[in-house]
């Protein structure tokens, strides 16, 4: 089992995702932005982290929503989605050249999402007043 962390950032009833590099473990899939928790850290440790790595954000302290199990063929993964904000000027500069967008809830739902955060999305968006 992997522990995951992924950040569920709200700009202006728009959220912010990240798209899978070419070559990583479901290349071209969105996903809320995140990473592996490592040893000793908690999860808002883990979000902030990974924010800072992979898009060049400072989150402030990161809120627990939920977990979401899933088994790929490869791995089987928890994925803890925490809501956090950022300074509403920074914009995210991604380290690994991938592709972000900000997104209604109703964008979201049309994108191709890993299949963990399908999951999150529909469950998280299924209340009106999040579209």
């Amino acid at each position: 089992m992997i522990d995951v962390c992924a950040a569920v950032i709200c700009r202006r009833r728009r959220f912010l995702l990240a798209r899978r590099p070419p070559g990583s473990h479901l290349s071209g899939f969105w996903e809320f932005p995140g990473g592996k928790q490592h040893p000793g850290e908690s999860l808002a440790e883990c979000l902030q982290r990974e924010l800072r790595e992979e898009l060049h954000l400072d989150a402030e302290v990161p809120q627990f929503l939920t977990t979401v199990e899933h088994r790929y063929p490869e791995k089987h993964i928890r994925l803890h989605f925490l809501t956090c904000r950022i300074p509403l000027r920074v914009s995210a500069i991604p380290a690994e050249g991938q592709e972000v967008g900000w997104f209604t809830a109703a964008e979201v739902l049309l994108l191709k999402l890993a299949p963990a955060d399908r999951i999150f999305a529909e469950n998280y968006f299924s209340e009106s007043k999040r579209l």
